[in-house]
């Protein structure tokens, strides 16, 4: 379910070394920001089998903690799942990043249900 984030998704995104990593990894360059998706259930144990799976890997610089990164898709719309390795990252909650500003293109609000299909 869509909802509304802190912006933190977005200075990281915008950091230059995580920018070139994502576009390196993925093969596109990033809208500045994430679509946050809040899990629940199944959806929970969905991202637990990305957090123990081999994604493209986000090396830090000094100072911040790594991240996966998984290829995915929203219907048609490329984009990619951001697993952060941060300690005490919240279990129920699902980052994404595309090209295009996602809640924009699909005219999503808060409390939109969204299908992110993840390509391993």
């Amino acid at each position: 379910m869509v909802f509304s984030g802190t912006g933190k998704g977005k200075c990281f995104i915008d950091l230059p070394w995580v920018r070139r990593q994502i576009e390196e990894g993925i093969g596109f360059s990033p809208y500045s920001g994430t679509l946050n998706l809040h899990l629940t259930g199944k959806n929970i144990e969905s991202k637990s089998v990305l957090e123990n799976s081999k994604g493209i890997m986000v090396v830090p610089q000094v100072g911040y903690y790594p991240g996966m990164l998984f290829k995915a898709e929203i219907g048609s719309l490329e984009c990619a799942v951001v697993v952060p390795l941060v300690p005490n990252y919240p279990k129920n909650l699902l980052e994404v990043i595309a090209p295009i500003y996602l809640r924009g293109s699909l005219s999503l609000i808060d409390g939109d249900d969204v299908t992110v299909m993840v390509n391993f």
